[in-house]
């Protein structure tokens, strides 16, 4: 940990992220970033980059959380949510408090957001998301498997602090074992969610510039 404070002194990382005491402080500033619609292609940007810019997208807001997080003395942990083939996966950012978990989240929608810290497993905690995890085209629940990453195994590689993006990350995440929440029973007895949960999902937080 001292190498990590070392690397970051004088830098903005450190003073932006050092001033964010509580886990709901750390929530205020990712939800305040821009979401980052990624114009100019697909990003991974390290905390850095992302201060640097002031927007985000889930990979790149759970990696900042992580480390405002690490800063308040948790572990850089982010939870990899897979869904199935025709939607896109989502990651956060865990934290624990009095012995239960919750997540830090960065994301357009309504839904897929922050969880209180109420969880007594990840996995309780991932199943929390399982509901409101749909297609807005159909209804169709497409969430299906889960696993965490403690980011300290990348510290040798400067991912807090890099000039570039970290794309080994999100690369390592798609190649590590998840473990699946649902059976082919399960999946074949899904429900779909209703048109008035579809309904409400259109919304969101920030607007494309065309």
């Amino acid at each position: 940990m001292k190498q990590i404070y070392d690397s970051m002194r004088g830098m903005d990382l450190q003073k932006e992220l050092h001033r964010l005491r509580t886990p709901k402080a750390v929530q205020d500033f990712v939800n305040a970033l821009a979401f980052n619609f990624e114009e100019d292609g697909d990003t991974c940007h390290s905390p850095r980059q992302v201060l640097e810019v002031g927007k985000a997208q889930c990979m790149e807001g759970a990696m900042l959380a992580a480390s405002a997080l690490r800063l308040q003395g948790q572990r850089p942990i982010v939870l990899d949510l897979v869904s199935t083939d025709d939607d896109f996966d989502h990651v956060v950012a865990l934290f624990k408090q009095h012995g239960c978990w919750g997540a830090i989240s960065k994301t357009n929608h309504a839904v897929l957001r922050y969880r209180e810290p109420v969880y007594r497993t990840v996995r309780e905690l991932t199943m929390s998301y399982f509901h409101e995890y749909f297609l807005q085209s159909n209804g169709k629940k497409t969430l299906r498997a889960w696993a965490t990453v403690d980011l300290t195994k990348f510290d040798r590689r400067g991912w807090m602090i890099a000039e570039e993006d970290v794309w080994y990350i999100p690369e390592y995440l798609c190649v590590i074992p998840h473990q699946s929440i649902l059976t082919p029973a399960q999946v074949r007895g899904l429900r779909k969610a209703e048109q008035i949960e579809r309904k409400a999902g259109e919304h969101v937080e920030w607007k494309e510039q065309k």
